[in-house]
């Protein structure tokens, strides 16, 4: 009986002998184990905390207006700016021509009087790729217009319907100019600048739009046959809402091109609604093949409106340039006599006189007057 509790004891002490074995490999393997997974964890916690030389980041590239970057950089300083439009059919040159209404254009700032710094206030906004990149070639300030898969490239039939879609574009154009807070003198490329503008228009800020006609009767405020091809207008909330009233009149304008649509809005009150201040130009100064400047003196711009195709205004543009090439280098000469010099006259414009008497139906002379 004595015996039972001596084994009994011998027993338990095995058992916790057994069990502190069991603790001890226990605590070594996890010890040995926790050797291994410490230094990651620190490794990973020390990359988390401290930058990495080479960072990667998030960047969203919000593509930039390149209009108002445009504008920006052909800007006079006072947010004011000079735009044509072309196309194909204005900027390259045809088999049998030896120039284009572009270089034209491109030529009377050259020749003009205080004209030449103006070049770098051009913004030449291209409806086609040929046309953009003539205008790169040429060095200048340069936009391209998308025109929503419609080709303007080739000349424009007088009144086609991609002739009207092309002024109508245009007019939005001009609207998203007008909205980004930007003035402008708008001229079409068949209008040689001979003397600076500027100079000449009014420079009160209350006159909201300064305009060019066909025919002007001496009263500069009174409406008249419009015309716009050559323009300046300042940009306020009243000319915004101008051009969006004139824009979005477009859709129900059928058979009209914006110029009419737009003389209709002022013959129906529109300067007054708006309370618009609108200048109607002398073509004693801002003359056109409609009604000729007869002072060589005094002539800042020639349109070669009432005409009909592209060959007859080039034609008759490069006789305006030798007229007044010749005007320049008599009047120089007569100065230098002390002499006066006038008594000079415009060649007639006989190419655009004769367009008209081409047919309809040939096709090849209908383009905007």
């Amino acid at each position: 009986m004595d015996n039972q509790p001596k084994h009994s004891s011998i027993g338990s002490n095995l058992a916790c002998l057994s069990l502190l074995l069991a603790c001890a490999v226990y605590l070594c393997i996890w010890s040995s184990s926790s050797s291994l997974i410490n230094p990651l964890f620190s490794f990973q916690k020390h990359d988390a905390q401290c930058p990495s030389k080479n960072p990667t980041t998030t960047t969203f590239n919000v593509a930039p207006d390149e209009l108002l970057a445009t504008l920006d950089k052909a800007s006079i300083g006072n947010k004011t700016v000079i735009i044509a439009v072309i196309n194909k059919a204005y900027a390259v040159q045809e088999v049998k021509a030896d120039t284009t209404m572009l270089d034209l254009f491109i030529e009377s700032f050259w020749q003009g009087e205080d004209t030449r710094h103006l070049l770098d206030h051009l913004v030449l906004v291209a409806v086609d790729q040929t046309a953009y990149d003539r205008c790169q070639f040429l060095r200048l300030n340069c936009y391209r217009l998308e025109t929503d898969s419609v080709d303007f490239g080739g000349e424009k039939l007088y009144m086609s319907q991609d002739f009207i879609k092309m002024m109508w574009r245009r007019t939005w154009f001009l609207l998203e100019v007008l909205k980004r807070g930007y003035s402008f003198i708008f001229t079409d490329t068949d209008v040689l600048w001979l003397r600076n503008p500027f100079s000449r228009l009014s420079q009160n800020e209350t006159e909201d739009l300064q305009i060019s006609t066909d025919m002007f009767f001496g009263d500069p405020w009174n409406e008249t046959l419009i015309n716009t091809g050559f323009y300046h207008i300042r940009s306020n909330n009243k000319t915004i809402a101008l051009f969006d009233r004139w824009y979005n009149m477009k859709d129900n304008a059928t058979g009209q091109k914006e110029q009419d649509v737009l003389l209709d809005l002022i013959r129906g009150g529109i300067i007054g609604q708006l309370g618009l201040k609108v200048r109607f130009l002398d073509t004693l100064y801002f003359s056109g093949f409609c009604q000729d400047s007869n002072d060589f003196g005094a002539v800042t711009t020639v349109h070669a409106n009432c005409c009909r195709s592209i060959v007859a205004k080039v034609k008759d543009l490069k006789a305006v340039l030798r007229d007044w090439k010749q005007f320049k280098k008599t009047t120089a000469q007569k100065t230098t006599a002390g002499l006066a010099a006038d008594g000079f006259q415009w060649s007639g414009h006989w190419g655009c006189w004769n367009s008209w008497k081409v047919p309809n139906d040939t096709g090849k002379a209908n383009h905007k007057a």
